[in-house]
């Protein structure tokens, strides 16, 4: 479970004060769904950030069963998002030189898994994205709805904890992107998954069961029993 406890992140920009997040409180309990939105400069990645330990707030705690993120040294903090966190992002972030089964094999690395293992691994998590046929294909031969699967398969080959996806679907169109929600969605429910996405999509917004809106730092929750 995450709680966040009067989060804050000041950045200075010039002679400005920018507050990206202000006084942030947030419990997101395991398992959850929920969507983060706002508009451009409001804090939402920022927020993202927070939970996924790629950056530390001004003040306040950030934290995961218990662990504050925020005081953790950078050998334990690495430690902690390599086997608990996966991360999709709208850029996909696949190594262009390695095929789909080795860029999936690289969030298997840092766990010291050896060769056979990650091999069969990866191509497990492939398969459970539809992409089985494509394990010897390079990023540069495969469209974008691939490359995002790939980048998914990569999330959740180590069984994370929590899954964070920062725009996942916003270089995809309506088609893809809705595709691409589905796997998203049902890999949250087969493997019980805490799952945080940011997006600028009213209609993803819409269907998620928890919807953060953060304006200027602030943020607003609201339930969506329908969802």
């Amino acid at each position: 479970m995450y709680e966040l406890r009067n989060v804050t992140k000041r950045y200075t920009r010039g002679k400005d004060t920018v507050h990206a997040l202000d006084g942030v409180d947030l419990t997101i309990g395991d398992g959850d769904r929920l969507v983060i939105q706002g508009p451009t400069g409001g804090g939402k990645s920022t927020l993202l950030q927070m939970l996924g330990g790629l950056d530390r707030p001004t003040s306040g705690e950030v934290l995961l069963d218990g662990i504050d993120l925020a005081k953790l040294g950078e050998a334990r903090l690495t430690n902690v998002r390599s086997e608990n966190i996966g991360f999709v992002f709208q850029s996909f972030n696949l190594i262009p030189t390695l095929t789909a089964q080795e860029n999936v094999e690289t969030a298997l690395v840092p766990l010291g898994i050896k060769a056979k293992e990650r091999r069969e691994l990866a191509a497990d998590a492939l398969n459970s994205v539809g992409l089985e046929e494509r394990l010897a294909h390079l990023p540069g031969e495969m469209s974008g709805g691939q490359q995002q699967r790939v980048a998914i398969a990569r999330a959740v080959v180590k069984k994370p904890k929590v899954l964070l996806a920062d725009e996942p679907t916003g270089n995809l169109d309506e088609g893809m992107r809705d595709e691409i929600m589905e796997v998203l969605e049902r890999l949250w429910k087969e493997h019980g998954l805490t799952f945080i996405m940011v997006t600028h999509d009213s209609a993803i917004a819409k269907k998620a069961p928890r919807l953060v809106t953060i304006r200027k730092g602030k943020i607003s929750v609201k339930e969506n029993a329908g969802a």
